[in-house]
């Protein structure tokens, strides 16, 4: 029972110190400054400066001036499907990327690769054939591997040599 009285006591007692209200202690009239004495008159000009218009704040504008958009993530790239040509060939429909290689043939001094798109239709492609969405071109045959080269734009738009290499798989894989 005493801890709980005590407990009130301390709680009340919180309670009266919160609720007082911010005094200024007074001073008597003889020890007060000659500068509060004249109050009356000095009012009168702070009124006036307080009726000045205040300053506006600073306001940051930001000036781009050759950088990047600070706003735009670095991370996020944004492809652009290009469009499908109307006349184009089927092979020219498909991204590289989704091109599988199914084998690749010899004779005498070329060499020609089959390669089959995802709609399950085989093409046999060989050097200089141009495949893929974004215009690539067959740089290489050789005997276990098909490189095509591709430009294509980047994040900021620029036109960069993409090599696309199909590797023919072998029996145990």
């Amino acid at each position: 029972m005493q801890k709980w009285l005590v407990v009130f006591v301390a709680v009340f007692s919180l309670f009266l110190v919160g609720c007082k209200k911010d005094e200024k202690p007074t001073q008597p009239a003889a020890k007060q400054p000659a500068a509060q004495k004249q109050a009356p008159q000095a009012q009168q000009p702070a009124e006036q400066a307080k009726e000045e218009p205040k300053p506006e704040k600073d306001v940051y504008a930001y000036e781009q001036k050759g950088r990047r958009d600070p706003f735009v993530s670095l991370v996020e790239v944004a492809k652009e499907k290009p469009k499908r040509l109307r006349g184009a060939k089927p092979i020219e429909n498909f991204d590289v990327d989704e091109i599988r290689l199914i084998a690749i043939l010899w004779a005498k001094k070329q060499y020609y690769a089959l390669i089959t798109l995802p709609d399950g239709k085989s093409y046999t492609i060989r050097k200089g054939t141009t495949l893929g969405l974004y215009g690539g071109k067959v740089e290489e045959i050789t005997k276990d591997s098909v490189v095509i080269r591709e430009h294509v734009k980047d994040y900021r738009g620029q036109l960069k040599t993409k090599d696309t290499i199909l590797k023919l798989r072998k029996e145990g894989e």
